[in-house]
């Protein structure tokens, strides 16, 4: 395993581009604003509709995980689906290598590579779902609301909030539930 046997699921957001919208997402390395105790992460990106250049894939720099956290900005960048629209700049794009994806299709990356995706100039919807996943002996630093939920192998550390998987599906404590914790990822992202 690349985190090794125990392994939590951390958060999971879908990420949609609309047709010939001017949304992208800015250079940036995850683990810099997440608060964690250690970097045994890796995140998936799992393509829902067609990824390639046209719609706006995924760019990766090779090896950039390897090089530690770069300096991020903040920016008023409206059409950074990133929250506060954090940037690293002066990143080598020559190096960077394009990630297409068909549907069904999955990428891989750690939180300290630095990746990033263009708007979406074509006809039809870019649809992604990005999942995080942790070690179990990961932790928060940050605070203590974090939620997490166990996928594989046991949790002996119980350093996160035990996520519930819904019971069915649209199920009305699960999607009260969500809000809650939707309210409370935002509240935690606007004090980082």
């Amino acid at each position: 395993a690349m985190i090794g046997p125990d392994i939590l699921l951390y958060n999971s957001t879908y990420i949609i581009k609309e047709p010939h919208s001017p949304s992208h997402v800015s250079w940036h390395q995850d683990l810099t604003y997440w608060g964690l105790s250690h970097d045994d992460q890796v995140s998936m990106w799992l393509a829902l509709s067609v990824a390639d250049e046209v719609s706006g894939c995924m760019r990766m720099i090779p090896t950039s995980h390897t090089q530690g956290r770069f300096d991020h900005m903040v920016s008023n960048d409206s059409t950074n689906v990133l929250l506060q629209s954090q940037t690293v700049h002066n990143v080598d794009e020559s190096k960077a290598v394009l990630c297409p994806l068909k549907p069904g299709e999955a990428s891989f990356h750690h939180g300290w590579t630095l990746h990033a995706s263009m708007p979406n100039h074509s006809d039809d919807r870019r649809i992604g779902l990005n999942v995080q996943y942790l070690a179990a002996h990961v932790r928060q630093t940050k605070h203590d609301l974090d939620t997490a939920m166990l996928v594989r192998g046991t949790d002996k550390y119980n350093h996160f909030e035990r996520d519930i998987p819904a019971s069915t599906d649209l199920a009305p404590d699960a999607l009260h539930r969500q809000k809650m914790l939707d309210d409370r990822y935002k509240m935690i992202a606007g004090n980082s």
